[in-house]
């Protein structure tokens, strides 16, 4: 890589920081938890009416469809190729997925990037779990299931009767989704 594409990855990842930062403060301008994981299930009207009818291209090829993973419990993982803690966590996503797939748990990570990115990324990092393609759309559909800064990650949890039951914004770990899904 030369100086020059070392600079540009610098401010690259200087500049998504400070957004993902920015993005992250609290209703008092402090950064950290911008979001308290609610600790019981939330009314249904926390989802928006539209919600289960999304479609998203794959990846891999194919379609993803929201409406096919109704009924069961769900974990949605907003990410993005370009979110340090994004890419972290995904591991964690991923070994959850694995664990608790036996239970009846489903998860997808919906990408708010564009294909090529997140192919190259799943290459090196692959998981086992549907992977969805929103684009800059799943900004939209983040906030309407309560990410109001539009910050990454952003991770929701929803019953198998699609109640929202905890989110959260921010990095998330193994032992904090078994735990929510223990208690659930």
């Amino acid at each position: 890589m030369n100086r020059r594409n070392w600079m540009m990855a610098g401010v690259t990842s200087v500049a998504g920081a400070s957004g993902l930062l920015w993005g992250q403060r609290d209703s008092t301008g402090l950064i950290g938890t911008a979001m308290a994981a609610s600790p019981t299930a939330a009314p249904a009207a926390d989802t928006p009416d539209d919600f289960w009818s999304h479609r998203f291209s794959r990846p891999e090829g194919g379609e993803l469809a929201l409406e096919s993973l109704r009924g069961k419990p769900l974990l949605v993982n907003f990410w993005a190729t370009w979110c340090p803690p994004c890419v972290k966590e995904l591991p964690e996503i991923d070994r959850f997925s694995h664990d608790f797939a036996p239970h009846g748990w489903q998860v997808v990570g919906l990408a708010v990037d564009s294909a090529g990115p997140v192919r190259d990324f799943l290459k090196k990092t692959p998981v086992k779990f549907p992977i969805g393609l929103t684009g800059y759309a799943g900004t939209t559909l983040a906030r309407q299931l309560g990410n109001n800064n539009g910050a990454l990650p952003f991770t929701v949890l929803f019953d198998a009767s699609g109640r929202i039951l905890q989110r959260k914004l921010g990095q998330t770990s193994y032992k904090e989704l078994a735990g929510w899904a223990r208690a659930s």
